[in-house]
């Protein structure tokens, strides 16, 4: 029996044995086990390639403070798994976490019963559920894990779908060109439910808006045009236009401009938005992506693709124009780190490797990125072999001119922000 989150993370650990099973059928038995809670609640599914986070933090900012009650799940974890389960923007608490992972791990025994093998995320999809519905969240924010026709969360049925944007990721499950992975975020789609995307590529587009047609669904898709250029611009603070309303963030980033327009736009469909959505999507907080921390000595971000870290240089460039950086980077041996030194190249006047300290295995070997980053022409590289230790030096150092960029991977950003922010509530939303 599960009774502390110790425990359950123990259990959960198991299935990871099972790797990644796309398909729905197993969390649906899963689901029907634990008496079936997605049908008792409301939901705002998002899929994409980047962004999905970020919109979603947003939306929930939005929501809790027009007086909802919110759930948020989303993946990965940075520190804790008790943050892939949030309400009210805070994460559940150890033993919440340790109940609802005994209610499943029950459930899951049954399954085993008949020979099925349940995988660590469908057991945290109704792990979700079940937390959600405890705290009668009116809405749930429902990140996908990947993909999403067979992704586990998409057996719900949501008051709206949205797709963030489309770019090439984990080919390797969701095919190998744009058109093949929008058929899979595409799947998320349902009868006669709005779906509402970021801007998409041509070859996206078409797919996508297939696919709301076969269901019956109203596609809009958000036009950058519609954003006006940046008022103000500086480190923690933003303000532009959008459909001729003033928005003001707290997030970095021309990226986050995108993916707020994208969150009004669900806002409206939704008949949500007001002025207290609006006060609530500039409070929004979304550790770990384009963060500054350690009084402005350092940006930190999880941009794990040439797609995310793209997002990264703009917002580089437009808060400190003309200026070169030193990196720290690390990568997970199976993602194109390759393709994302080259987006980073330009912007590198130096680059520290590192590894993960607890999957190193998984890595990106620190060598083999330093040899790759110095045939691209950035001037000085090297491994980094204690990471904690380099990054106490830099709370140390004199703030320079610009922060020192620490990107390439969620996994690494954990790792950092474990170390840096001590604080139980440090990756709460609010």
């Amino acid at each position: 029996m599960i009774t502390d989150l110790d425990q359950a993370v123990e259990w959960l650990t198991t299935l990871h044995r099972f790797g990644i099973k796309l398909g729905l059928e197993q969390t649906r038995k899963l689901a029907a086990l634990c008496s079936s809670p997605e049908k008792e609640l409301k939901f705002i599914h998002l899929a994409g390639t980047n962004g999905k986070g970020s919109t979603g933090a947003m939306l929930e900012s939005a929501l809790r403070n027009s007086g909802f009650v919110t759930g948020f799940y989303s993946s990965p974890h940075l520190i804790s798994p008790c943050e892939r389960f949030r309400v009210n923007g805070r994460a559940i608490d150890p033993d919440e976490f340790a109940r609802s992972a005994e209610v499943v791990r029950q459930a899951a025994g049954k399954m085993r019963e008949s020979g099925a093998s349940v995988t660590y995320f469908e057991a945290t999809t109704v792990m979700a559920m079940l937390i959600f519905l405890e705290h009668k969240c009116d809405y749930v924010i429902w990140e996908t894990g990947m993909g999403g026709r067979l992704d586990s969360t998409n057996i719900v049925t949501p008051e709206v779908s949205v797709i963030t944007n489309i770019a090439l990721d984990h080919e390797k499950f969701l095919g190998s060109s744009i058109a093949e992975i929008a058929a899979e975020k595409a799947g998320i789609i349902k009868p006669g439910v709005p779906v509402v995307c970021g801007s998409l590529p041509e070859a996206a587009r078409n797919v996508i808006r297939q696919r709301a047609g076969e269901c019956g669904s109203v596609f809009t898709e958000v036009q950058t045009g519609r954003i006006d250029a940046v008022a103000q611009v500086r480190e923690n603070f933003q303000s532009f236009s959008f459909e001729n309303e003033n928005i003001e963030l707290s997030l970095n980033g021309p990226m986050q401009q995108r993916n707020s327009a994208l969150a009004i736009t669900v806002l409206k469909t939704l008949n949500l938005w007001n002025e207290r959505a609006r006060a609530g999507l500039k409070q929004t907080r979304w550790p770990g992506r384009m963060e500054l921390l350690c009084d402005c000595r350092i940006m930190l971000d999880g941009g794990h693709n040439p797609d995310g870290l793209t997002a990264l240089s703009e917002t580089l460039r437009k808060l400190y124009p003309g200026k070169k950086f030193h990196w720290i980077f690390g990568a997970f041996a199976d993602k194109d780190f390759t393709g994302g030194l080259q987006v980073i190249a330009p912007l590198a006047e130096s680059l520290g490797a590192v590894s993960f300290a607890e999957e190193a295995r998984l890595s990106a070997a620190p060598e083999d990125i330093c040899v790759k980053a110095a045939g691209m022409g950035i001037g000085e590289t090297f491994v980094i072999d204690d990471l904690p230790a380099y990054l106490d030096e830099i709370k140390q150092r004199e703030r320079g001119e610009v922060p020192v960029v620490i990107a390439g991977s969620l996994y690494l950003a954990g790792e950092v922000l474990a170390h840096l922010e001590k604080d139980k509530h440090a990756l709460d939303l609010h």
